[in-house]
């Protein structure tokens, strides 16, 4: 396929971050606006079909002349939907049924239909995704800002896919600042060189691999200078495919395996007694998995200076340093301290038997997933400056 380079508008879009990154398109026949999730963990696109209360934004198919729901009679319904984690069933109006699932326990569902859409100033008529008319949400009021999601795996029905993109890169700015999606080749000099981790994959299916993910090894993990006392083999999947690494822009914080979490969460624990005071509260777990926090005074404009962690993959590292190791948790304060809490959490607390790189330390990292040559490529850049050089600044 021939690369869609920088210069070509269709090949960059910006995207909004806030808790998710949420990239603005548009859909149907005249065209609707829609804004979704950016998604590297999931294949299926979807959008809210179906208005009900809290929804802000809502796709409407019986306003465009452009939209068909698949038949579950269909070649594309009985061979398409091969590598989403829940199979396709045939709905009580004979469409191909679809239900996606989450680690946070928030399910949605529909049909699978297909429709125009315009990305970038590209139309892509025949665009295959989700028309979802029910599900339940782990957090409305944050999913309620979003039309949809834009599932960018490797999967069958994915937009990497369906485009047949070689290559696309993203840049994640600071909170609620603008990020850059951009699909083929950077091909700009001020990137610099990125350092290239392969991706992993493995052609067996087994129970906890996914194989669609964008998988890389993870080798070990430095606090400051001292790199954790584990044996490399903790990082490596086992015969059932638990413990894969997976960078995912849909996920928010950083999520390793417990015997990794406890020495990472002990070691920085031991290294900022003295910089800060320990939220001594046994009870309390924030967001489910992230059990270290700590208290800050109200006042306190910074934080002190903190250790870095650095996430050590095979040829290429991501460095986690300043305020993006903690994250203060909206609205609960303690006497005259606001609590902040560690930024890397527990997998095992989540029921999920992987590892998984949030979009949250991917901030200020240029992040390209080479499809052509099966690796991920990570430079350190000012996304804000990236997104400016590129006149996406909004």
């Amino acid at each position: 396929m021939a690369r869609v380079g920088a210069a070509e508008a269709a090949s960059r879009l910006p995207f909004r971050h806030n808790v998710t990154l949420t990239v603005t398109l548009a859909a149907g026949t005249p065209l609707q606006p829609v804004t979704m999730v950016l998604d590297t963990g999931s294949e299926l696109s979807w959008l809210h079909c179906k208005k009900s209360p809290g929804l802000r934004s809502v796709f409407d198919p019986a306003a465009s002349r452009s939209y068909s729901p698949v038949p579950c009679s269909s070649q594309t319904c009985r061979t398409r939907t091969r590598d989403l984690p829940v199979p396709a069933s045939c709905g009580p109006e004979k469409l191909c049924h679809t239900i996606v699932s989450y680690a946070d326990a928030s399910s949605i569902e529909g049909n699978l239909s297909s429709e125009t859409f315009q990305i970038g100033t590209t139309a892509r008529p025949g665009f295959l995704f989700g028309c979802m008319d029910s599900g339940q949400s782990s957090n409305p009021e944050e999913d309620s800002k979003t039309t949809g999601l834009l599932g960018m795996n490797r999967g069958s029905l994915s937009v990497v896919t369906q485009m047949g993109l070689e290559k696309f890169s993203y840049c994640i700015s600071g909170s609620d600042a603008t990020g850059i999606l951009l699909f083929g080749d950077a091909n700009s000099t001020w990137v610099g060189p990125l350092n290239y981790t392969p991706m992993i994959q493995i052609s067996t299916p087994l129970p906890y691999f996914d194989r669609v993910a964008y998988t890389v090894q993870m080798e070990g993990i430095r606090v400051s200078g001292k790199i954790l006392a584990l044996p490399k083999s903790v990082f490596v999947p086992d015969h059932t495919g638990a413990g894969q690494t997976m960078v995912d822009s849909g996920t928010q914080f950083t999520f390793l395996l417990g015997p990794v979490y406890n020495a990472l969460r002990n070691e920085f624990a031991e290294q900022t007694k003295g910089l800060l005071k320990l939220y001594d509260n046994p009870n309390y777990v924030f967001q489910g998995a992230m059990d270290l926090c700590f208290l800050v005074p109200l006042g306190r404009a910074r934080l002190p200076a903190l250790p870095h962690v650095a996430l050590m993959f095979r040829g290429a590292e991501m460095v986690v340093s300043g305020e993006r190791l903690l994250y203060r948790v909206p609205g609960l304060v303690k006497g005259n301290d606001q609590v902040h809490c560690f930024t890397f959490g527990n997998s095992d607390l989540l029921g999920v038997e992987a590892f998984v790189i949030g979009n949250h330390h991917q901030q200020d990292k240029w992040v390209e997933f080479d499809l052509a040559n099966s690796r991920v490529g990570l430079a350190d850049v000012r996304c804000d400056l990236a997104s400016q050089r590129l006149g996406l600044d909004s």
